[in-house]
């Protein structure tokens, strides 16, 4: 097929703190971008999740549909979410975010092509295990939570962590988030008021709304996730001169390189790559993941953008009219 200025690509890259999204050409050149709030496949479980899903979908939407007049329309869509798998009851949600995304860019939920948000972010990184061909090297990406992805040599996800906030996800910005809070509580049960003397509480809690327990508690318990991991920005904030603050951060980048050695063991020696957003918020999360690797395991730092890759991605398969076949991106 030859490319017309109609032949766009939509992009999506959703996260628990935002949801990112990028409109590319037919030829590969980049329209636009923008983001709107962040959002979860796991959110499709409660009639208040998928009301906000929606509400977050029809923003994108009509912000990329607004760009593109001039250059056409988006004809097909790559989307990573986070939350998004091949578990029980995925099939159903994943033809209802079709749906939802096709009916509002009038076009067929054929052309949606949904997948977890690793995928397009380990493809943006290395070349991906097509059948025969194993990825370059491992992927840890620290956001809102963290995970470490290897696609292997038949195309298949290999992972380490990333198993939600309530298990795990290390590293991440609600880790960080968490720990924060947790520090500065066992330290008020053991002398109350201590808080006043410390840097970090005092900007936990002015993040919060104030130093009672109350609003910590309403904070923890009453937002979202990605709102939650955004306290991490208040902690790497006051780490040059915080010895607390750097000390919860250089704990991050060693539960980051867990997650490397995890996949080291079972799988080999390879480089690595260090992307998200939380893994950004200060050079002491990377100097302590590097210092935790074995000698000659390549660590480098990335800025990833998963969402002009499925934008790219998504392009080239409407001007092929194809389905990347080794992608297990659901269709």
């Amino acid at each position: 097929m030859t490319a017309t200025k109609s032949d766009l690509g939509l992009g999506i890259d959703a996260g628990g703190t935002r949801t990112r999204w990028a409109l590319v050409a037919g030829d590969g050149a980049l329209l636009g971008e923008g983001q709107v709030a962040g959002l979860s496949a796991l959110q499709m479980a409660s009639a208040e999740g998928r009301t906000a899903l929606q509400a977050i979908f029809t923003s994108l939407c009509r912000d990329a549909l607004s760009l593109t007049l001039a250059s056409g329309r988006p004809l097909r869509v790559c989307a990573g979410l986070t939350g998004f798998g091949t578990g029980v009851g995925a099939d159903a949600v994943g033809l209802m975010l079709q749906k939802w995304l096709a009916d509002l860019l009038a076009i067929s939920p054929a052309c949606v092509t949904l997948c977890s948000d690793i995928e397009i972010a380990y493809r943006d990184s290395f070349k991906a295990g097509l059948p025969g061909h194993a990825g370059e090297g491992y992927l840890v990406y620290a956001g809102t939570g963290s995970i470490g992805a290897w696609f292997d040599a038949d195309g298949q996800l290999q992972r380490a962590g990333g198993r939600g906030f309530m298990l795990d996800d290390g590293g991440g910005g609600f880790w960080i988030a968490r720990e924060a809070l947790r520090l500065i509580w066992r330290r008020e049960d053991e002398a109350p008021g201590s808080w006043r003397t410390s840097l970090l509480a005092r900007a936990v809690f002015e993040h919060v709304g104030g130093s009672e327990w109350d609003c910590s508690r309403q904070f923890i318990h009453g937002r979202q996730r990605g709102e939650i991991g955004r306290l991490a920005l208040a902690v790497a904030a006051c780490a040059h001169f915080d010895p607390d603050a750097r000390a919860i951060l250089r704990q991050a980048g060693s539960e980051l390189a867990r997650l490397a050695l995890a996949l080291i063991a079972r799988h080999g020696p390879r480089p690595v790559v260090l992307a998200g957003r939380a893994a950004t918020l200060h050079p002491e999360i990377a100097t302590a993941m590097r210092a935790a690797l074995p000698p000659g395991i390549a660590l480098q730092q990335r800025d990833v953008r998963g969402h002009i890759a499925a934008a790219r991605s998504a392009a080239m398969l409407q001007n092929e009219g194809i389905m990347l076949s080794a992608s297990p991106c659901q269709q």
